[in-house]
């Protein structure tokens, strides 16, 4: 059968803003390092990107294939990501959104959110993003052991993230969110949970916590073999996993996808666009698009990014393929079992198919059998009986919480070696 595809145009859109002041020695984004004292009203190569960027935006809508009868919708949200959005003037964001606004409409209630780093912005700048639009910052903490900091490459200390903090308060920003990193060289679990308590008495309403993955195109992948000391053996980093969801758990904290905790009402409306697989726009260097089951990624050094804009601009460019029934079915499947609600059986079945439902769910037969896979709304044994009307509509699958997150790479390994 063809699946069903979302029709309607995009209410999600990301920016990527690639400027960092060095790379950190984890990072494999697409970035361009400008030193220690460029910033957007200094710097020449952020001012002539921004430009671009607005170019970019104001470009057709890619895949001509859109339905022209279907309008463009005004975003719901907006997301800066990097490098370091943070290195970018007031006046700079303003004109980012303000293309926004010419070329889609922003949502009243738009979630607008940005990336910043501690030590980059002070109080007026940050009073500034929230006059323009920004309502929500993500602050890149990663550590609160300075010998983790300067192991990682950071550019800011322990008193700087306090002193982002304070400055967010008094901004006032009250949706904000921390990133924090487990599995770092030399970390241990009690430096693992004193940053974690360290976090939960700022009170952010949003946390991030990721698991170090070491990529061989960054500076730790030079130095280091996953699962080789100094780095954590994987018995601790399932510790670090296991004792974040109980602290944060505790702390009130919902563990609504593998790596995010949010406090009631502020789970991130953007990301969950991601893992519910459906459209948005990328824009800026290295950014995706997620169109009709297509992607679009733009090239990640900065020269080729201007071209393809120029190219663009002249029609010179030509869409991809579309994506398989296969394609889809398993990049809905990834993404949605990040999400602690995991995938809703009957839209499941109404996508790609009774017959397809039935066959995900005998593959992950064993994996419910030792409690990594659950199913609410419904019994496991019913599902294949019954047909797709008699479903019922709150029927979900998911994995377990932290059992079935902690060992997802291999449930969706099994699943997918099952469907391909």
């Amino acid at each position: 059968m063809t699946p069903t595809l979302d029709r309607d145009r995009p209410k999600a859109a990301y920016l990527h803003i690639p400027f960092c002041r060095r790379r950190c020695y984890y990072c494999d984004f697409p970035v361009s390092v400008v030193g220690d004292q460029a910033r957007g009203e200094n710097s020449g190569a952020i001012t002539q990107y921004v430009e671009v960027l607005c170019q970019e935006i104001e470009l057709p809508v890619e895949l001509p294939i859109l339905d022209k009868a279907v309008p463009i919708q005004p975003l719901e949200t907006i997301f800066f990501g990097g490098g370091t959005p943070s290195l970018l003037s007031v006046a700079q964001l303003d004109r980012i959104l303000q293309t926004l606004e010419h070329k889609f409409g922003i949502a009243a209630n738009a979630e607008i959110s940005i990336e910043i780093d501690p030590g980059t912005f002070d109080l007026a700048q940050i009073q500034g993003y929230r006059a323009a639009g920004i309502n929500r910052v993500s602050l890149g903490v990663q550590a609160f052991q300075p010998e983790l900091l300067t192991l990682c490459g950071r550019t800011h200390s322990v008193a700087d993230v306090y002193a982002a903090v304070e400055l967010i308060h008094q901004a006032p920003m009250v949706n904000f969110s921390l990133d924090l990193i487990s599995g770092l060289p030399h970390q241990t679990l009690d430096q693992w949970q004193a940053s974690i308590e360290a976090a939960i008495a700022l009170a952010p309403k949003h946390l991030s916590c990721y698991d170090l993955i070491v990529e061989p195109v960054t500076a730790f992948g030079r130095q280091y073999q996953p699962g080789d000391q100094p780095l954590p053996s994987d018995t601790s980093a399932a510790e670090m996993y296991r004792l974040a969801q109980q602290l944060l758990s505790t702390a009130g904290y919902e563990h609504y996808e593998v790596s995010n905790y949010a406090q009631p009402g502020f789970q991130c409306r953007h990301n969950r666009v991601y893992w519910k697989n459906q459209p948005f726009y990328g824009f800026g260097m290295g950014a995706a698009s997620y169109l009709q089951g297509q992607r679009f990624t733009r090239p990640r050094k900065t020269r080729e990014y201007y071209e393809w804009v120029k190219a663009q601009k002249s029609n010179l460019s030509s869409s991809p393929p579309s994506a398989s029934f296969q394609d889809l079915l398993l990049d809905t499947l990834m993404l949605g079992f990040r999400l602690a609600e995991g995938l809703s059986l009957v839209e499941l079945a109404q996508q790609f198919g009774k017959l397809s439902l039935d066959k995900i769910c005998h593959s992950l037969q064993s994996h419910y059998a030792q409690g990594w896979v659950e199913v609410v709304g419904v019994e496991w044994e019913a599902i294949a009986q019954l047909p797709l009307e008699a479903l019922p509509p709150e029927a979900r699958i998911k994995l377990s919480d932290p059992e079935g997150f902690l060992f997802s790479n291999q449930v969706l390994a099994d699943l997918f070696a099952d469907l391909e």
